[in-house]
Order: C-alpha cells, then structure tokens, then sequence
C-alpha cells in the first residue's frame, strides 16, 4: 500500500495531518506501511499532481476524500467536512481509518 501526504508551505495543518495517518496506521496494526510526504511548491506541480489544497493524502494513489466539482486546484489549505457536520483543515479519523483497512484488505485478496 502506498500512503502519500501532499502539502503546501502556507498550509499549518501539514502535521497534524501527518500525525494523524500514522496514527491510524499504528491503530490498524499496520507497521510496514510508510507515508511519504510531497511538497507542493508551485502552481505548476499543484496541476500536475490534481491538487486542491493541503493536506491531501492519497492512498494507492486516491485521493482519501475525492475533490468536490466546485474544489480548484491549486496552493491553497484544504478544508474537510467531518461526519458529525463540522468543518475541519484534517479530514474525518473516522474516514481515515476506513479508507486505510480497505486498501489494506484489496491489498491481501490481490
């Protein structure tokens, strides 16, 4: 499984985000599974890598919460609607940790 973290500079969430997916690696039991981060420096690389703002975390590739119709990309914080209806600058640990066990799961049953 790849888990890949992107940000931005200008974006102050970057390691609570970080904190926070290895968190619910180390919860699921997940040990090998290592983040890497990707810093998103210029309008060039934030088209390049679809990037609607930071943090963004990709898991095999996929954006952990798909970007919404109205989201532009480029070097912006990120904003994220949590289950219980807040708005947050991380997304839900609850989505997550969902979204890791099944990568996880499609990962054993290949």
């Amino acid at each position: 499984m790849n888990v890949e973290l992107l940000w931005w500079e200008g974006c102050p969430s970057t390691e609570r985000a970080l904190e926070m997916v290895r968190e619910a690696i180390s919860e699921l039991g997940l040990p090998e599974i290592e983040v890497h981060t990707r810093e998103i420096v210029t309008e060039d690389d934030a088209r390049d890598a679809g990037f609607i703002g930071s943090p963004t975390i990709l898991i095999d590739g996929a954006d952990l919460v798909p970007a919404a119709a109205v989201e532009q990309i480029g070097l912006s914080c990120r904003v994220y609607r949590r289950r219980d209806g807040r708005i947050s600058p991380t997304p839900d640990p609850d989505d997550l940790r969902e979204a890791l066990e099944r990568a996880a799961r499609a990962e054993v049953n290949s």
